[in-house]
């Protein structure tokens, strides 16, 4: 299958700049995924009519730090950027630097009277592996120095850092919010476990590998990316029987179907677990937990889009991208969603 078999064209100026408020106003589409049909609707919160007593839906639980550092190279001055991607160690992280030829091994960048790091290592990709040395407590520094990563097709800056953030937003660790699950508020929530659906939580650590393009001709040969992900045995035990009593199992979130689909077995038994998944979901693909998915909509040739065509099927997500670009949704992470059913 080919790379070019998930691309469609999308009008830059429907790249959703900045979020709607409040956060559950965005537009609506839903698609069935069997029949293909679409409909729209004019508010997120919509999307509680679109929901059944007994349907569980579950959320990622993650929390984006804000992992891009200014800085400046010890001796000379220069100025430097270091993007947090992922824990490697006691004190250790796996970056982005820029400039990175000017930071070799042995570098040592200083962040500001509290913050320094040293590389000691590269990695394959380009990146390098730091070394921190802080004086207090590592996230409170970051939380007060840093910046949120937002994605590279995002160029106004965002004036709250916590519309880049679920309202449920508890484990820390990620480069990138789920952005499925930016659409909820709290308000939202409660009508819907009123309701009677269940709502239940795993983490997925999102990586800035979410947004690297697929480079290779045929999507069966692209490696992806490894992403760290976390099940709780209580919530194992409440999907799998939710599961077994026949109930919808609803995504919030395509990092949230990765998790799932990772620490599931053939069986489609929930396993508590944790560890690195590099799980690539793309049609062919036999889901054995997930039953329907909320999520955004996703950038052409994407592994994301991908995983939706999965579930979806590619011709009907391809129409369902169509009708959106058509009638002028908001593309992208703080775009509108779209209610897989």
């Amino acid at each position: 299958m080919k790379v070019t078999d998930f691309d469609y064209n999308l009008p830059e100026e429907l790249i959703a700049q900045h979020p709607v408020e409040p956060r559950d106003t965005s537009r609506l589409l839903l698609l069935d995924k069997e029949t293909g049909e679409i409909e729209h609707k004019e508010h997120f919160y919509d999307l509680l009519d679109q929901l059944n007593e007994g349907d569980v839906l579950v959320f990622n639980d993650t929390k984006v730090i804000p992992a891009r550092l200014f800085g400046h190279r010890e001796g000379s001055g220069g100025k430097v950027e270091v993007l947090l991607l992922t824990p490697s160690g006691e004190n250790r992280w796996e970056c982005l630097v820029k400039p990175g030829k000017k930071c070799p091994i042995g570098q040592v960048i200083v962040f500001d009277e509290r913050l320094s790091c040293t590389v000691i290592d590269k990695t394959d990709f380009g990146g390098r592996i730091v070394e921190f040395t802080c004086t207090g407590v590592f996230d409170e520094v970051i939380q007060d120095i840093g910046e949120m990563p937002l994605p590279p097709y995002i160029h106004e800056k965002l004036e709250d850092q916590d519309r880049y953030q679920t309202v449920y937003a508890k484990e820390k660790g990620s480069a990138a919010a789920p952005t499925a699950g930016l659409h909820f508020t709290p308000e939202l929530l409660k009508k819907i476990q009123a309701k009677g659906v269940t709502l239940e939580f795993v983490t997925l650590h999102v990586g800035l590998g979410t947004f690297r393009p697929v480079s290779v001709e045929t999507i069966e040969t692209h490696q992806m990316h490894s992403e760290f992900y976390v099940v709780h045995q209580d919530t194992a035990d409440r999907i799998n029987s939710a599961k077994a009593q026949g109930r919808r199992i609803i995504a919030v979130g395509t990092t949230s179907v990765r998790t799932l689909e990772s620490a599931s077995t053939d069986e489609g038994v929930l396993e508590a677990k944790s560890g690195w998944t590099q799980i690539f979901i793309y049609p062919g693909y036999i889901f054995k937990l997930v039953d329907a998915l909320v999520t955004n909509f996703h950038l052409p040739q994407s592994t994301l889009l991908m995983l939706i065509s999965a579930l979806a099927g590619r011709e009907h997500c391809l129409a369902a991208y169509e009708e959106a670009v058509k009638e002028k949704y908001r593309f992208f992470s703080f775009g509108d969603a779209m209610f897989i059913r």
